[in-house]
C-alpha cells in the first residue's frame, strides 16, 4: 500500500478542512478518526465571517450557508450591539449552524476530493525518525507518513505522545448545553438572559431545533458525571429567564468543565498540532471551530509545498509563528468575556463589563471588537519595511470579471497586478486589473492572506523574486 505523504489524526472540522486542503494540492493523505460514524454532534455552532471567507475561497461558503440562520447583530459581555453588517466582507453575519451541518459540508468534499478515511482507527503510539511518522493503532495496525498532523481534540493523544506541554488552567464553573425543541422561541434571533444568577441562552439552527446554553450559580458544582436532565435545563431557565421558552424535547445534552489551555508548540519536527489539541478555552464568543479551521487553512498549502519539494527555508516554520500568537489572542479575548459572564466576584464581572461598555461606545472600539470577534481582523507579522498589506487578509475585490476569492479555489497563489507583467509561473493564478485602493502589485497566499505587495508596477524579475520567496519551482 503506498506510504501517504501527510497522516491527519481527527476528521473533526479541522481535520476534514486540513485534509481537504493538502489532497487540493496533490498530497497523498489519509485521514484517521477514532469514532466509527459521523454523529449528529452540536457542540460548535457559531461560524464567524473570516470563516466563511475562507470556506468562500474553496468554494464551500455557499454549501453551508442554507444549512444555518444568519445572525447580523451581536452583544457581547456589558457592551452595546455590534453590527457585523459593517465588517468589510460579503459575511457581515455569524452563521449559527450545528457543527454536523459544517462537518458534512467538510466530508462531502473529502469525498468528492477522494480522502481516504479510515474510521474507527484509535492512536495508541507515535514515534517519528529523520524519513517520516510511525502511528500505532488500538489492534496493532499501524501507519506510516511523511508527516502527521494531530487533530485529535482537547485530549489529543498526539499531542501527549509528543510530550508538548498543554498550558493553561481549568475554570470552575460548570457549563451545561442541551439541543432543544420550543413551544414559544424569542423573537430575536439570540435570545436569553445574564444577571446574578446565571447565564441562560438560546440559540436557533434553523431546522427547529435550539442551542440552550446555561451557566447556574445554584447548580454549577454539580457531579460532572451527573446526566443533564431536560428537567434541570427547564428549571434552571426558569430561575434564571423567567420561562423556558416552552421546552418540549431533548435529543443530545453535555455538562462539562470550560478550559484555558494552549499547547506550548504547534510543531515537533515532522509532527503538528491543530485545532483543539492545539488550543481550548471558554465556548464564549464561539471561537474554537473557527480558529481551527484557520489553523488547517495556514498549515495546509505549508505541509503541502513541503511534500512537493516547493517549500522555502522556515516556511514549516511559519505555521507555529503565525498561528501560535492567534491561538493566544483567542484564549485572552474568551477569557475576558469567562470573567465578565461567569466570574464570582462581582466588582470585578462588574468593572470588566463596565470596561467593554466603555470601548464598545465608540466607533475605533466597537471596529475594533467586530473585527476580533469575526477573525476579520486577524492578521500576521511583516517584516520592516513591506507594505502594510502583507499578513493581511485579501479584499475581495474583482480581478477580471470574477473575484479573487473565486480566483484562489484552486489552492494557488495570486497574482493581481495593475498592468500585465510576465510571469513564467503556471502555477501562480495571474490577474490584471487596477484597483485604486490596493498597490499595484500583490501577491496571495493560497490562504487568502497577503504575502507581498508593491506600491508600484514591478518589473517581470521583480515579481519573479517575490514570488520565489514563498514558493520555488519543482
Amino acid at each position: 500500500m503506498e506510504t501517504p505523504n501527510v497522516v491527519v489524526v481527527g476528521a473533526g472540522p479541522t481535520g476534514l478542512m486540513l485534509a481537504c486542503e493538502l489532497t487540493l494540492a496533490g498530497s497523498k493523505v489519509k485521514l484517521l478518526d477514532e469514532r466509527t460514524d459521523m454523529p449528529n454532534i452540536t457542540r460548535a455552532f457559531a461560524v464567524h465571517a473570516r470563516t466563511l471567507e475562507l470556506l468562500d475561497a474553496r468554494g464551500l461558503a455557499e454549501e453551508l450557508l442554507p444549512r444555518g440562520v444568519a445572525l447580523h447583530e451581536v452583544a457581547p459581555p456589558g457592551g452595546l450591539e455590534l453590527d457585523l453588517r459593517e465588517l468589510p466582507t460579503r459575511f457581515g453575519m455569524v452563521l449559527i449552524v450545528p457543527q454536523s451541518g459544517t462537518e458534512k459540508v467538510l466530508q462531502a468534499r473529502a469525498d468528492e476530493l477522494g480522502v481516504e478515511i479510515i474510521r474507527g482507527a484509535k492512536v495508541v503510539c507515535l514515534t517519528q525518525d529523520d524519513d517520516g511518522v510511525t502511528i500505532e493503532c488500538a489492534g496493532g495496525d499501524t501507519v506510516r507518513g511523511g508527516y502527521v498532523a494531530g487533530c485529535d481534540g482537547a485530549h489529543s493523544t498526539v499531542r501527549s505522545q509528543l510530550g508538548i506541554d498543554f498550558v493553561g488552567k481549568q475554570y470552575e464553573t460548570h457549563i451545561l448545553l442541551a439541543d432543544v425543541q420550543l413551544d414559544r422561541p424569542p423573537a430575536e434571533t439570540l435570545g436569553g438572559v445574564a444577571n446574578e444568577k446565571g447565564v441562560a441562552l438560546v440559540i436557533p439552527f434553523g431546522d427547529g431545533w435550539f442551542r440552550a446554553i446555561v451557566w447556574d450559580r445554584l447548580r454549577e458544582q454539580a457531579p460532572l458525571s451527573e446526566p443533564v436532565t431536560e428537567e434541570e435545563i427547564r428549571d434552571a431557565f426558569c430561575r434564571i429567564a423567567g420561562h423556558d421558552f416552552g421546552m418540549t424535547e431533548m435529543r443530545w445534552s453535555s455538562r462539562f468543565l470550560s478550559e484555558r489551555r494552549q499547547a506550548r508548540h504547534y510543531r515537533k519536527g515532522r509532527v503538528f498540532l491543530a485545532g483543539d489539541a492545539a488550543h481550548v478555552h471558554s465556548p464564549l464568543g464561539g471561537q474554537g471551530m473557527n480558529t481551527g479551521i484557520g489553523d488547517a487553512m495556514n498549515l495546509g498549502w505549508k505541509l503541502a509545498a513541503a511534500v512537493r519539494g516547493s517549500a522555502p527555508p522556515r516556511l514549516l516554520d511559519s505555521y507555529e509563528a503565525e498561528r501560535h500568537p492567534v491561538g493566544a489572542e483567542v484564549l485572552q479575548l474568551t477569557d475576558v468575556f469567562n470573567q465578565v459572564v461567569l466570574g464570582n466576584s462581582l466588582p470585578r464581572r462588574l468593572l470588566r463589563s463596565a470596561l467593554i461598555g466603555v470601548v464598545t461606545r465608540v466607533p475605533p472600539g466597537r471596529r475594533f471588537l467586530r473585527e476580533r470577534l469575526s477573525g476579520i481582523g486577524i492578521a500576521y507579522p511583516h517584516q520592516r519595511g513591506e507594505d502594510r498589506l502583507v499578513g493581511r487578509r485579501m479584499p475581495d475585490i474583482v480581478c477580471e470579471g470574477k473575484r479573487v476569492y473565486e480566483l484562489l479555489r484552486e489552492g494557488k497563489f495570486v497574482l493581481v497586478t495593475a498592468a500585465p507583467v510576465e510571469l513564467d509561473r503556471p502555477d501562480i493564478v495571474h490577474a490584471v486589473d487596477a484597483h485604486p485602493e490596493l498597490p499595484d502589485a500583490v501577491l496571495v497566499r493560497p490562504d487568502s492572506y497577503v504575502a507581498w505587495a508593491s506600491e508600484r508596477l514591478p518589473d517581470s524579475t521583480e515579481v519573479a523574486a517575490a514570488v520565489d520567496r514563498w514558493t520555488r519551482v519543482t
